[in-house]
């Protein structure tokens, strides 16, 4: 045999062992099925602390030449396949189908899934509410537009908990059936997906009108079905494939890192991974210092606050409520005893959730 001939072979080889080991591993998710029906716990199939330490241990051990990001993506896959033999979830997400947002839930929980999109941010948090799906997937920032204050809305009234993250890094295409810029027209998209490729659109489509619709696959759809000549889409690949659309510009987002953050919610409270986050919402009493002292706890305690922000209560004007972020889980002994003491100064203070950090 030639040396390419034994590469060849042992490849082959692998391929064999790689199969066995995934069935053998198919089949102790089966075994675990049966464990847990057997003794009533069907409600726990997904375990997102699990889950996140099987994946950063992927990433840990992993030497290459495959990435880490790649190597999780794999495993991710392997998981999600396991975990349907079990149960298949179904996730709610902000449609339709071609969202970035129908990308982070794939992220995250893999293709293995079935998949309800949406209309509306709010629709998602009551299809979750009322059982329909047992997770949904919603935006919650834009590492150059900021916060989605629609989801943050949501989580004033909702019973909902927020059981994952998801870093999703965005690249956006110039989609239309027009098949050069010069034949643009119009520019559709997202108002954020707009402001996001502000720079590429002054440079090379000044102009031309730009409109904004409800999310970037909306956008695909309608440069998809319009009768009107030169309607350009601004939305993902995947939105070109699915409404067969040419791509006439390939990754014009304005910051090349440009990256949205996603929040899984769900009903059930998440336990500890060993690398996780918690979320809260807290109002501050109307006296001098409040902030100051909403947040002296969490210095206090030696907490790494990684965000805030303020959103109006709807309980009366001028009235705020804080959106923070902190590192940890509500079942570690600084993060308890910062809320004890947060929970004195606070006039409302809601625990919106503790899940693994996201794995990138």
């Amino acid at each position: 045999m030639s040396g390419l001939d034994q590469i060849r072979a042992k490849i082959d080889e692998l391929d064999e062992k790689i199969q066995t080991l995934i069935n053998e591993r198919a089949a102790c998710a089966q075994q675990i099925a049966r464990i847990k029906q057997s003794s009533g716990e069907v409600a726990s199939y997904y375990r997102p602390e699990r889950e996140a330490k099987i994946l950063h241990a992927v990433q840990a051990r992993n030497q290459g030449p495959l990435g880490k990001e790649e190597m999780a993506r794999l495993f991710r896959e392997i998981m999600s396949a396991c975990l349907a033999l079990e149960k298949r979830l179904c996730i709610a997400y902000l449609g339709p189908e071609g969202t970035f947002t129908e990308l982070a839930a794939l992220k995250h929980f893999g293709n293995s899934i079935e998949t309800r999109p949406m209309s509306a941010i709010d629709e998602v948090f009551r299809e979750v509410e009322s059982g329909a799906a047992p997770y949904g997937v919603v935006p919650v920032e834009n590492s150059t537009e900021g916060v989605v204050s629609h989801t943050l809305d949501m989580f004033i009234q909702s019973p909902l908990k927020i059981c994952g993250e998801v870093l999703l890094r965005i690249h956006l295409n110039l989609l239309s059936k027009s098949k050069s810029l010069k034949s643009v027209r119009e520019v559709v998209a997202h108002q954020q997906a707009l402001a996001q490729c502000r720079e590429w659109l002054d440079e090379n489509l000044p102009g031309v009108p730009r409109t904004a619709v409800s999310s970037n696959a909306e956008a695909a759809r309608i440069a998809g079905g319009s009768k009107k000549a030169g309607v350009a889409a601004v939305s993902s690949q995947r939105s070109a494939e699915l409404y067969k659309l040419n791509v006439l510009a390939a990754n014009i987002e304005d910051e090349p890192d440009n990256t949205t953050r996603f929040l899984v919610i769900g009903k059930q409270s998440v336990p500890a991974s060993g690398q996780d986050k918690t979320s809260l919402m807290v109002a501050a009493k109307n006296k001098p210092g409040a902030l100051y002292q909403l947040l002296a706890p969490l210095a206090n305690h030696e907490l790494s606050m990684t965000r805030i922000e303020s959103r109006p209560s709807r309980r009366g004007t001028w009235e705020y409520v804080f959106f923070i972020d902190v590192e940890g889980h509500c079942e570690d002994v600084p993060v308890q005893r910062a809320l004890r003491a947060l929970e004195k100064e606070a006039a409302v203070l809601k625990l919106l959730g503790s899940y693994p950090r996201a794995v990138l």
